[in-house]
């Protein structure tokens, strides 16, 4: 008898728990829900936004210029190549320091060495041909002297020139006028676009340049290129024009 009342007690406690855990659950069960929408309402109203990409562009005149410069010899030995290679390139340096250009805007950009077996009516030939190439980059600061510069390379045995880029040697204060154009031009959209849509224009909230298709680039794919004639034993004209920077910003505005 003793066992039975205590097995009824038992089990009279454990529904006094579990009536106790579902009014604990149907009291919470009311409340949560209606603090995770009031919650889900705040942060829709102050996380909406507006992105746009502002674009500043300015036209500059360029400054300075850049080559590339090489010699490339063939002969029927590494040894013999190699020398030819090394006069020459002494020679187009000496032309370059008579120029004006400063021995620290020269610099070797490359050098490679190759066999080459020629190929005849009947096949490859037993003859083999070796081929030593050097090439040094070359800063043109004086841009009324880049024809005469060039042409002089060539006169000392330069055979390969790979181009002529234009830019600017400091480019800061450029790209700062741009920049500040871009960002007339964000807001200029971010506020339209926050007049068809009904609301206020807010406070910026973050800002950075566009850089994965080149948010600071050059018209004509700066550095400009421009190919250099190599008939006659000379390089033909040279026009550096004018280059157009185009920065680009992604600004987000708060909208209210």
């Amino acid at each position: 008898m003793k066992n039975r009342q205590l097995w009824i007690g038992a089990t009279t406690g454990v529904a006094v728990l579990v009536l106790a855990g579902v009014l604990a659950l149907a009291r919470t069960g009311f409340t949560a829900p209606a603090q995770a929408q009031t919650h889900a309402e705040a942060t829709s109203t102050t996380s909406r936004t507006i992105t746009v990409v502002g674009e500043g562009k300015v036209r500059i005149k360029p400054d300075i210029a850049q080559a590339t410069i090489g010699v490339e010899v063939i002969k029927p030995t590494v040894k013999e190549a190699s020398k030819g290679a090394r006069d020459t390139m002494e020679a187009v340096l000496k032309a370059l320091k008579e120029q004006g250009v400063d021995e620290k805007d020269i610099q070797t950009s490359g050098f490679s060495v190759w066999a080459e077996r020629p190929y005849g009516p009947e096949g490859p030939s037993e003859e083999i041909l070796y081929h030593v190439s050097n090439q040094v980059a070359v800063t043109i600061r004086d841009l009324d002297t880049v024809e005469t510069v060039l042409g002089a390379t060539i006169e000392a045995g330069a055979n390969s020139i790979y181009g002529v880029t234009f830019s600017l040697a400091d480019p800061g204060q450029v790209e700062s006028e741009a920049r500040k154009k871009a960002v007339d031009d964000a807001r200029a959209k971010a506020q339209e676009l926050a007049t068809l849509n009904g609301v206020k224009l807010g406070d910026v909230v973050s800002v950075s340049e566009v850089v994965g298709s080149r948010g600071g680039y050059y018209a004509a794919g700066f550095p400009r290129a421009v190919a250099v004639e190599m008939g006659g034993g000379g390089g033909g004209p040279i026009a550096p024009g004018e280059l157009e920077l185009t920065m680009q910003l992604e600004i987000v505005y708060a909208a209210q």
